[in-house]
């Protein structure tokens, strides 16, 4: 990728690391936190751990302070991990989105109206959603060899009015 594409990314991090806030820590410990409880060996951990709590159980005599512990602690664990988990979802979405937008952006034919579209309601997603499928059943009509019966649709009125070139009456 040339030097002058990358300038507003290498800027927007450079800008980050100066900062050194919250933010960046947290984001670097939520990652971190992510890919170390996603790894086979963490999950294999946890379950020797309730072995060894559940064959416990006879020698605490299955005493109410026994069952508090595994309790209380697999609850913390998984009240914290979840905002853990969240806020790498959260950062993934939107780097996909970010680099969705790009390429429709790069594309020429593309319809860029569809950048953000992650912003409309669902009414509308449900709307484009429609549009859509009748396009692609009007494609799989045409590729068995039918007409297409169904037409697709204008664009929904949420999108920009597109410039249409002006025609001049033939002389």
């Amino acid at each position: 990728m040339p030097a002058k594409h990358r300038i507003p990314y290498v800027q927007a991090r450079d800008e980050i690391k100066k900062s050194g806030g919250v933010n960046l820590w947290f984001s670097r410990f939520a990652s971190s936190t992510a890919q170390i409880v996603g790894h086979p060996q963490v999950f294999f951990g946890a379950v020797i751990m309730l072995v060894v709590w559940a064959f416990s159980g006879p020698y605490f005599h299955y005493s109410d302070t026994w069952q508090l512990i595994i309790n209380t602690s697999t609850t913390i664990v998984t009240f914290l991990v979840v905002f853990l988990i969240q806020n790498t979802q959260n950062r993934d979405a939107k780097a996909l989105h970010l680099k969705l937008d790009e390429l429709i952006r790069s594309h020429h034919p593309a319809d860029d109206d569809l950048i953000d579209i992650q912003k409309l309601s669902d009414e509308e997603l449900d709307a484009l959603e429609e549009r859509y499928q009748k396009i692609r059943e009007a494609c799989e009509r045409r590729r068995a060899g039918k007409l297409p019966e169904i037409q697709p649709e204008q664009k929904p009125s949420n999108h920009r009015p597109t410039k249409q070139k002006a025609k001049t009456p033939a002389a």
